[in-house]
């Protein structure tokens, strides 16, 4: 005698589902504090990097001003860490990130041996894809880019809409 599930039944089929749509309708948070995270702590690699702060550079002091690669690759840190933590021109700026913690792996860290683990690669290969991850996805809620782009979006989407209600709505002739 199989009995259907109700609604309140946590283990059957609805309870599933009710949990399913609980964590979609909070991905845009979690994805938003996702970027808040990995854009601090890659801001905070440039800030240490640049100014010494938070233990400095590799143990201590700051990259020295125009030096190639390190000085340039925590511009890009603390510059494109703070664009992403805030949500400005977050895919463009992830992009920017993801590229520079690919270009430090393979140049800087994969020459030493194959894997991360091995070659202390670790961190630039996890950077890396989480930016990707980001340029892919958007940034979530809490983020400018929504609070600018939402404006802008909105009238643009209001428009092609009324251009393309016009473009129907208009008798087609031979």
């Amino acid at each position: 005698m199989n009995t259907p599930n109700t609604p309140n039944d946590p283990g059957g089929p609805s309870g599933a589902s009710t949990l399913t749509d609980r964590l979609d309708q909070s991905r845009p948070y979690a994805l938003g504090l996702f970027r808040i995270v990995v854009g601090l702590l890659f801001a905070c690699h440039g800030a240490a990097s640049l100014f010494g702060v938070l233990g400095g550079a590799m143990g201590g002091g700051t990259v020295p001003a125009g030096t190639w690669p390190g000085w340039y690759a925590a511009v890009i840190q603390l510059g494109a860490g703070g664009l992403v933590l805030v949500g400005l021109g977050t895919r463009s700026a992830a992009f920017l990130a993801s590229g520079s913690m690919a270009y430090a792996y393979f140049k800087v860290h994969q020459p030493e041996s194959l894997f991360p683990l091995q070659n202390g690669g670790e961190t630039a290969v996890l950077f890396c894809w989480a930016f990707a991850l980001l340029v892919f996805t958007g940034p979530g809620a809490l983020a400018l880019d929504r609070l600018f782009g939402s404006r802008v979006g909105a009238g643009a989407t209001t428009r092609r809409t009324s251009e393309e209600h016009e473009e129907k709505a208009a008798p087609v002739t031979a």
